[in-house]
C-alpha cells in the first residue's frame, strides 16, 4: 500500500511517499480502507520532532481515519467487515490502510461525509473538551475565539453557540472574519488593538472564557481582557512564540488560566471522551454544528498540505484521500 512516511525527524519536505507493508491486523484491532484522513496543526510538527511525543523512526504520521471496516481481529465485538468507522490514534493514518484497537474506533452511518467525521475527532474534540471539562463554559458566558477561521477555532465558536455563549471570533484578516461570522459568531475582530477591541465587545465586561490556540503576543491583551471569574484556555501555540504569563494579573482580576491537552484526556478520562464524542455527534446530527472542509487533497500532497496548515494559512478543515 501507499502511505506518507517520516524516515526521520526533518523538515516537511523530506516526507516520503512511497510502498509500506499493509498492516496485520492483531487481536483486538479493526483493519479500516481509508476513504478520508484528517490534516492537524501536530502532524506537521511530529514529523519535524517538535511536538511532545518522538516515535521511534521511521513512522507515518497523522490522527485520524475514516472509512471502511475490511477486517476485524480475534475477540472484537460491535465491528465487522462492511462497517464504517472512524478512528483516533497518536500517529499511522497517513496511509491507504489502518490497523487500531477496535475501542479507539466509532461506527459511522452511511450518511455520514468521512472528512465530517475526521473533522468531529480532533478539532472538534479539542474544542469540547476546552469548553465543557476545562472552562465549564455557562449560558449566557462571553466567549472569545482566536483563531476563529482555523478548524479548532471554529468547532470552539459553533460549540460555544450550541452551549449558549455569546461568541466574540478573532481572525486575522477581513475574509478570515467573514467565515467566523458565516458559522455563527455574534461579533469579529482583528488582532489588532485587540484589547481595547474586546472592551467595546464585552461593554467593559470583559471575556468569560477565552480560547487560545495562537499563544505570542496577542495571549498578553487577552489575559488583560479577562473578567472576573474569567477561564482563559490555554489551547496551543500557532504564532510559534510561547508567551510568559504575568501572574500577578490572575491575582488582581480573578481569573483562571487553564490548560487544554486533549491527547492526554483521552487516554485518562476514556469514558468522558466516549461521552463527549457522543454528545458531538449528536449536535452534528441536529444540525448544531456543521465543520467547515477547506479541501480535499491527494495522499501524496501531504507535506504542501501540512507547509500551509503550519504556515496559518487555512480555513477549515484540511483532508487527505488516497
Amino acid at each position: 500500500m501507499k502511505a506518507v512516511i517520516a524516515r526521520d525527524f526533518a523538515p516537511l519536505d523530506q516526507l516520503d511517499y512511497a510502498d509500506w507493508p499493509e498492516p496485520d491486523v492483531e487481536a483486538g484491532q479493526v483493519l479500516i480502507e481509508a476513504e478520508a484522513i484528517g490534516v492537524n496543526y501536530p502532524d506537521g510538527l511530529l514529523v519535524q520532532g517538535l511536538y511532545q511525543a518522538r516515535p521511534q523512526t521511521p513512522f507515518i504520521p497523522g490522527m485520524e481515519v475514516a472509512g471502511r471496516i475490511i477486517a476485524v481481529g480475534q475477540g472484537v465485538e460491535g465491528f465487522k467487515p462492511g462497517d464504517r468507522a472512524v478512528a483516533l490514534g497518536p500517529y499511522g493514518t497517513y496511509a491507504e490502510k489502518v490497523a487500531v484497537p477496535s475501542k479507539a474506533a466509532m461506527k459511522l452511518s452511511e450518511d455520514m461525509p468521512a472528512a465530517h467525521a475526521c473533522a468531529l475527532m480532533c478539532g472538534y474534540g479539542t474544542s469540547h473538551y476546552a469548553l465543557k471539562q476545562r472552562a465549564r463554559l455557562q449560558p449566557g458566558d462571553t466567549l472569545c475565539v482566536l483563531g476563529a477561521s482555523g478548524l479548532t477555532g471554529l468547532a470552539a465558536l459553533q460549540i460555544g453557540k450550541a452551549m449558549g455563549a455569546r461568541v466574540v471570533g478573532v481572525a486575522s484578516s477581513p475574509e478570515k472574519q467573514r467565515i467566523a461570522l458565516d458559522a455563527g459568531a455574534d461579533h469579529v475582530c482583528g488582532y489588532d488593538n485587540l484589547r481595547e477591541n474586546l472592551k467595546a465587545a464585552t461593554d467593559g465586561k470583559g471575556v468569560d472564557v477565552a480560547f487560545d490556540p495562537v499563544g505570542g503576543a496577542t495571549f498578553d491583551a487577552l489575559s488583560r481582557s479577562m473578567a472576573w471569574n474569567g477561564r482563559l484556555l490555554v489551547i496551543g501555540f500557532a504564532s510559534g512564540e510561547i508567551p510568559k504569563f504575568p501572574v500577578n494579573l490572575a491575582l488582581v482580576k480573578g481569573f483562571s488560566l487553564v490548560g487544554v491537552f486533549w491527547g492526554a484526556f483521552t487516554e485518562k478520562e476514556p469514558d468522558v471522551y466516549a461521552d463527549n464524542m457522543s454528545e458531538l455527534i449528536g449536535w452534528y446530527g441536529a444540525g448544531k454544528i456543521k465543520p467547515v472542509i477547506e479541501g480535499e487533497y491527494p495522499l501524496s500532497d501531504a507535506a504542501s498540505v501540512l507547509k500551509r496548515m503550519l504556515g496559518r494559512g487555512t480555513a477549515g478543515k484540511l483532508i487527505l484521500k488516497p
